[in-house]
Formats: structure tokens, C-alpha cells, sequence
């Protein structure tokens, strides 16, 4: 299957590619879980933002260029095939972002969608606890009402960017008599308030890419509740279907690490068995599959359709093929791959994400869930 692009989208592809290519810094930033490399790719975000490329898919009221789905998808190839930098605020931009867009007051669009796409806030979810992980609608920590504030306490944990962001979102129990999904709401608060304390958990390569979030008798004021009090259930469900389908896994992004993947074969192929070469193929057809399902899905929603539970099918998907690459990739480079180098292919590179893929199958919901879901809803078998 061939996808066949108009003249328009062939334009707006070279004017992507231009620009990528005139911006792109030529080194690559430090990981943007250290403290410089996360200002640094912040700086990234508002280079985006000045040549207005942070949010090409939003209303231009809120900082974007007001496309629609497949040139987001065409901006995307380009992105990652000129090695552009990791949006370090993808909590904010493909998560919350379009949960506000649908949930979200005229006032809040305005204060937050702007300040996402300068870069001038940076986003963390707040979801687990330490009771509750996958099981979201076990949380405990409690924001209680007060006049106009909510007063929050309690604890968050694995909390994606909270080392180094701005802001962190998700749910808070507002009905202390409620129990499991009701009486939950949608927050957003701000990670400098007086009470809020943010302690980094250090990952398997030593950086911090998830925080403990404590909150301390934190005072909210009530206009940051997303939707109103004690739906945060059904928010919270439709921010974690963003994350699951199309706006947070660019299929660009798993043709890049394929085209990488083949070059690395190409490169040791005198080292690699036959059974390797089959790991290249079938790694370059799923990734190829997975793109052309991702342009079905979004010709589907910009003809009226919604992607609903489908998303669970993505996110498996993605997420084992993400580990076969990198697990491909080590056998590959065998011994080597304790070695750091300079090539294009740096070997550190490929360790440090092949230990990211292994999360790729809890976060987001864990893959078990999601074949619960589509086991549930879209074959109708029973529970």
C-alpha cells in the first residue's frame, strides 16, 4: 500500500524539511532528564514556538498553525528523520493539551494552551500513588474544598518530568466518602506552591526521569479544576486514551529507529546470523504497518470518526515493537554495546532506549489492561 500525498501536503513537507534543517541544533542537547539538559531542551520548545512548529494541529488562538491530522503526521516524519531534539513536554502538548481543548473553560484554553506552546510551562502527570499505580481509581490523595481552594494532601509517584516541570496534572479525591471512581477530579497544579515537595527518582541509567510529588496542606485555587468537581474519572479516561493512541507515538518515530536499525545491520552484517536479518525485515514491516494504520486512523477521525478503543490495539502495538528494535539492535552490536562511541550509531544510545522500551509496556496503561479493554469493548467478550 502506497500513501499518495497532494501537491499541498508535498509543499507543506519541503517547508517542514527547510526549516528543520536551517533550526535543528547540530549537537545533540544533554538528556533532558538532567537539570541543564532539560532548560536546554525547553529552549528548544520556544525555537519551535518562534517559527510557530510547537503545535502545528491547534486553533491559532492557542499557539498553533491550525493544520489538520496528516499534516501533523507529515510534520512528524520530518521531525524525527532530521533528529530534531525530544519534545520535553509531551505531558503537556499530547496529553493535556487536547483534554483541554475538550474539557477545558475559555479561560483556562487561553491561560495554559499559550503558556504550553512558548514552552513557559512544562507539564507532569500525576496519576500513580503508592497504592495506586495501574489501579488509578485507588487514589487517595485528597483535595478538599474551601471557599475557592481546594486544600490538597497526600502523595504522588512516578510522576513523568516532575523532577525539573513547571506544572503537574491529574486526579485528586474531592468526596472523601467516595470510594474507587466516583467523587475523583481533574487538577491542575502548579509545582512551586508552598507545600509542594518534589523528590527525583533515579532511573536504571542514574537520571532522573520520574519524581515523588508530596503535597503538604497545598492551597489550589478551584479555577484550576478541569471540568467539574468529581469528573475526573471521565477526564482523566480520555487524557489516557491521547496517550495511548495517535498524539503521543508519531509512527515516525519507529520508522526512524528502523532505518537506524538497518544501517546498523548493514554495518555488521558480516557478524550477523540469518534469523538477524529477519529480526531487520520483520522490524521495517511492522513499523511501515504501524504508520499505515496511523494514517487510516487519522483519515477516519477527520472524515467524523473517533479513534475510541482502537487506541489499546496502538498501544501494544507500538510498545513490543519499540523493545524487538532495541533488543534487535544489542544483539547486534553484542560486546560492543558495553562500549560508548561517537558514530551515528552510538551504542549508548541504543542501551539507553532499549532500558526505556522495557517501561513501554506499563506506562500508558499497562499492556494487560489494554487487552482486557479490547477483549471487553471491541470484541464483546464478557468480563
Amino acid at each position: 500500500m502506497k500513501i499518495n500525498f497532494t501537491k499541498d501536503q508535498d509543499i507543506f513537507r519541503q517547508e517542514v524539511r527547510s526549516w528543520l534543517a536551517d533550526n535543528v541544533p547540530k549537537e545533540s542537547l544533554l538528556s533532558l532528564d538532567t537539570k541543564e539538559g532539560f532548560e536546554q531542551h525547553r529552549q528548544w520548545e520556544k525555537t519551535l514556538n518562534s517559527g510557530n512548529w510547537s503545535m502545528v494541529t491547534w486553533p491559532k488562538e492557542y499557539g498553533g498553525r491550525g493544520l489538520d491530522l496528516i499534516q501533523w503526521l507529515i510534520f512528524e516524519e520530518e521531525y524525527y528523520r532530521a533528529e530534531a531534539p525530544t519534545r520535553v513536554n509531551q505531558n503537556g502538548v499530547f496529553l493535556l493539551g487536547p483534554t483541554l481543548m475538550e474539557f477545558g473553560t475559555h479561560e483556562q484554553k487561553s491561560k495554559f494552551l499559550n503558556a504550553m506552546a512558548t514552552g513557559d510551562h512544562i507539564w507532569s502527570q500525576g496519576w500513580s500513588e503508592p497504592g495506586a499505580g495501574s489501579d488509578m481509581a485507588a487514589i487517595r490523595t485528597t483535595a478538599v474544598l474551601e471557599g475557592d481552594n481546594y486544600r490538597i494532601n497526600g502523595q504522588k509517584t512516578w510522576s513523568s518530568r516532575a523532577a525539573y516541570a513547571d506544572w503537574t496534572f491529574g486526579l485528586f479525591r474531592t468526596d472523601l466518602d467516595s470510594e474507587r471512581h466516583r467523587g475523583l477530579s481533574f487538577i491542575l497544579v502548579p509545582l512551586d506552591l508552598p507545600g509542594v515537595t518534589v523528590r527525583p527518582i533515579p532511573q536504571l541509567d542514574g537520571e532522573p526521569g520520574f519524581a515523588e510529588i508530596y503535597f503538604d496542606d497545598v492551597i489550589v485555587p478551584v479555577e484550576n479544576l478541569l471540568g467539574g468537581d468529581g469528573e475526573g474519572w471521565k477526564i482523566a479516561m480520555a487524557t489516557a486514551g491521547f496517550e495511548r493512541g495517535l498524539m503521543l507515538r508519531s509512527p515516525a518515530r519507529f520508522q526512524q529507529t528502523a532505518a537506524k536499525l538497518l544501517n546498523l545491520y548493514i554495518e555488521n552484517e558480516e557478524h550477523c546470523s540469518p534469523m538477524m536479518q529477519s529480526k531487520i525485515v520483520e522490524a521495517w514491516a511492522q513499523s511501515e504497518s504501524y504508520a499505515l494504520s496511523i494514517y487510516h486512523t487519522a483519515s477516519k477521525m477527520l472524515a467524523g470518526g473517533s479513534i475510541g478503543s482502537e487506541s489499546s490495539l496502538g498501544k501494544i502495538f507500538w510498545s513490543e515493537l519499540d523493545h524487538m528494535m532495541h533488543q534487535t539492535a544489542l544483539k547486534i552490536l553484542g560486546a560492543s554495546a558495553e562500549l560508548s562511541n561517537s558514530s551515528e550509531h552510538d551504542a549508548a544510545q541504543w542501551i539507553k532506549g532499549f532500558m526505556f522500551s522495557y517501561g513501554g509496556p506499563i506506562y500508558a496503561g499497562t499492556n494487560e489492561i489494554q487487552k482486557n479493554i479490547i477483549a471487553e469493548r471491541l470484541l464483546g467478550l464478557p468480563k
